[in-house]
């Protein structure tokens, strides 16, 4: 286990690039059922482990997952997140030289497995939201900063790619380069959220992998 953070009210784990996060039936590879399978042991507990994803991450993608490990701490955190109070920002490594910032703003439907995007307002289609900044560049490819102000279903995957400038390894919305590497050059590399219980605001970052400067 990767534990960027942990107390008795929350797990802060840092996910590889092609594990799934949540639990899944029949498995016991997901993140979930292997933390709470490391609580078990290490904590010698004789019953279940409580312990629920606050949010998503995407199988291909890596990065910070946090966990509530009670009920309490979840309903808050859950509250947090649709108050607008959980923020999350990525990092991924683009095709092509993206310009130094921008702010992206469609409308996404989540088809069959890949989101749909409109330039405007349709039935069924969600507003999606995010800005960025270009960190660096060179050699055709561009490290970005994302903040992310919705969270849509493959929202940066697509948005950055219907914008021109997928995502490295995401074959999905049309990346046509592959790097030696477990998934999509994509992660979840800062948070920042009021602890469930304690009056403090917690801020965890976690740096990207290897293998997008390889």
């Amino acid at each position: 286990m990767n534990i960027l953070y942990e107390d008795n009210h929350l797990l802060v784990l840092n996910k590889d690039a092609g594990r799934v996060m949540q639990e899944a039936p029949g498995s016991a590879d997901d993140l979930t059922s292997c933390a709470k399978a490391f609580i078990k042991e290490r904590d010698q507990k004789p019953g279940g482990v409580f312990l629920h994803a606050v949010h998503r991450l995407d199988k291909p993608v890596s990065g910070i997952a946090v966990f509530a490990k009670t009920q309490k701490a979840l309903e808050r955190m859950n509250r947090f997140i649709r108050e607008g109070r959980f923020n999350k920002i990525y990092f991924a490594l683009v095709e092509g030289e993206i310009p130094a910032s921008g702010h992206l703003k469609d409308y996404l439907f989540h088809g069959d497995h890949k989101a749909v995007l409109r330039n405007s307002p349709q039935e069924g289609y969600k507003r999606a939201e995010l800005t960025f900044r270009r960190l660096r560049q060179g050699h055709g490819f561009s490290l970005v900063e994302i903040n992310l102000l919705t969270g849509r279903y493959h929202q940066i995957r697509a948005q950055l790619s219907n914008f021109g400038y997928p995502i490295v390894n995401d074959d999905k919305y049309g990346s046509r380069i592959k790097k030696a590497a477990p998934g999509i050059c994509l992660h979840h590399g800062k948070v920042s959220f009021p602890h469930p219980v304690k009056e403090e605001t917690l801020l965890l970052e976690c740096q990207v992998p290897a293998y997008f400067d390889s």
